[in-house]
């Protein structure tokens, strides 16, 4: 089955349910509403001289055109390349890479834009907000009324690029196909037990393919309702939440950290919510505790990658009131085999780390990039992915995250994970956000160093950090010596909320000498 048929299959059984939201200018489309702009979309494509294959880059805010945008561009076999807007100052190296034949964007972009576009692939450049020099009116071309030609109907062929986070390198583009990834988010759906009265809102970026998986299409395969909205802040977003009465929200955690404390303050969850759903970047026991015993609700763990369309994990909607089972993510979907195995490529028992090795439904390859895709995609059929993440599996099947396989390092002869210490340090009284990294040293081989925010920053000057290295060392059992803690305002992150490392050991380089 193909994504945009999704649509479809709803406008043709609930053609007046609302299907998407534009909260920030409270703007919604029904389903039949939604399949027309949809068919608009794809003509105005097709008129532009996009085919089967052709690359639509859209950069752009957060808005119900990037939506249908998307939706134009399944319709006649074309390739969403989305790329987030922060990433403005490195747009030439996306266009250099998924050489789009039109770029669709907010009127704001336009000089990013055409700087990056003046020499390359691009043949339109076409507006969101009205025409603007060298690049078409989308409003004109939508209300001109074209018509596309016969869908093409390939349920194999690529229609998204999902860029990697780019938190240790640059990114690449996952070419997720069509049926893989509806396949998997009819799963998730299942797992989330979303149902067609449910409201799910995403606020983070739509070019993230956690917003497709996780809030679009599980609520397209049941004709339920999806909000996005551009511009979050805490207080904005509880209310926008609480007045929709959205039934899920799709965030990462800090989002999710800004809904408890908004709710506290408030002295109550936004109404009709059930259920947090984080993904993005791992998520500290001590918010899913907060999320279980302050509001009363679970916070869902996923875990995935750009490179799967979908989840490879994902835990249940419900409340788990073991706090030793709060570390665990979920099991594996059912649209996947997944398994732990040792460098050696064996599988391993259950409770011993290595690195998750999984089969079925993902991405068929990195844009342009067979070297990294052969690293990625292994097996005597091509069938198996290795995701590079290290975890284990219990006896429930349950999947518990360890980290990045290139996030260990050695300190003085010994192996340290990095997630390990960030997660004890978010258990810590006053701290935020934790992260963890290594940059080489002379005498220890690596010197670990913590990069930490607190929920109160004028405690900054009172917190002492060797008394909380001392907390870290009891609850760890390990000798943290070595370890140099540092504060800072906040951390940098990447547009799908995962903390930039990539920034962080820069300043941490810079520092160091």
């Amino acid at each position: 089955m193909l994504m945009h048929h999704l649509l479809l299959q709803s406008a043709q059984r609930t053609p007046d349910r609302p299907a998407f939201t534009w909260v920030d200018r409270n703007i919604t489309l029904s389903y039949a509403q939604a399949a027309s702009g949809m068919l608009d979309m794809a003509g105005a494509l097709s008129s532009l001289g996009v085919v089967k294959g052709d690359r639509v880059a859209v950069f752009a805010h957060n808005g119900m055109d990037y939506l249908l945008a998307m939706l134009g561009a399944w319709r006649i076999g074309a390739i969403a390349a989305l790329v987030n807007v922060k990433f403005a100052d490195e747009l030439d190296y996306y266009f250099a890479d998924n050489t789009p034949t039109v770029v669709i964007y907010t009127h704001d972009m336009g000089q990013a834009v055409r700087a990056a576009a003046s020499a390359g692939s691009v043949r339109h450049l076409v507006c969101m907000d009205g025409p603007q020099d060298g690049a078409l009116s989308l409003p004109e071309l939508l209300n001109a009324g074209l018509t596309p030609g016969p869908d093409p109907e390939d349920e194999s062929a690529i229609a998204h690029l999902s860029y990697t986070s780019g938190t240790t390198g640059k990114p690449k583009g996952a070419c997720l196909a069509h049926e893989p990834t509806v396949r998997a988010v009819r799963c998730i759906a299942e797992r989330l037990r979303l149902r067609p009265a449910d409201v799910s809102f995403g606020p983070t970026a739509l070019s993230s393919s956690y917003q497709l998986v996780g809030n679009l299409l599980p609520s397209m395969a049941l004709g339920a309702s999806a909000h996005v909205m551009g511009k979050w802040t805490p207080s904005a977003g509880w209310e926008a939440l609480d007045a929709c009465g959205a039934t899920q929200l799709v965030g990462n955690p800090t989002l999710l950290q800004d809904v408890l404390l908004q709710s506290v303050q408030r002295g109550r969850a936004p109404k009709g919510l059930r259920l947090g759903l984080s993904g993005g970047g791992p998520v500290p026991n001590t918010l899913k505790k907060a999320w279980r015993d302050q509001l009363g609700l679970p916070l869902v763990e996923s875990f995935g990658q750009s490179e799967l369309g979908g989840f490879m994990a994902l835990g249940y909607p419900e409340l788990e009131f073991d706090d030793a089972k709060l570390g665990r993510v979920g099991p594996p979907l059912p649209d996947k085999e997944v398994w732990i195995a040792d460098p050696q490529g064996q599988r391993l028992p259950c409770k011993q780390v290595g690195e998750i090795i999984l089969r079925g439904g993902f991405m068929r390859g990195y844009w342009n990039k067979p070297e990294a895709t052969a690293m990625t995609i292994g097996g005597t059929c091509g069938d198996l992915l290795q995701t590079g993440d290290l975890g284990w599996m219990d006896a429930d099947g349950f999947i518990t995250m360890r980290g990045r396989r290139s996030e260990i390092f050695v300190v003085s002869g010994h192996e340290w994970y990095a997630r390990d210490v960030e997660e004890s340090l978010c258990n810590q009284p006053g701290i935020r956000e934790a992260a963890v990294l290594g940059i080489p040293h002379a005498a220890l081989g690596t010197q670990p160093i913590a990069f930490v925010t607190l929920f109160d920053a004028q405690r900054a000057t009172t917190i002492n950090l060797q008394t909380l290295k001392q907390q870290l060392e009891e609850e760890l059992r390990t000798d943290l010596s070595a370890l140099r803690i540092e504060i800072l305002q906040i951390l940098p992150m990447t547009p799908t909320g995962k903390i930039a490392k990539v920034e962080l050991y820069k300043m941490a380089y810079t520092r160091s000498r």
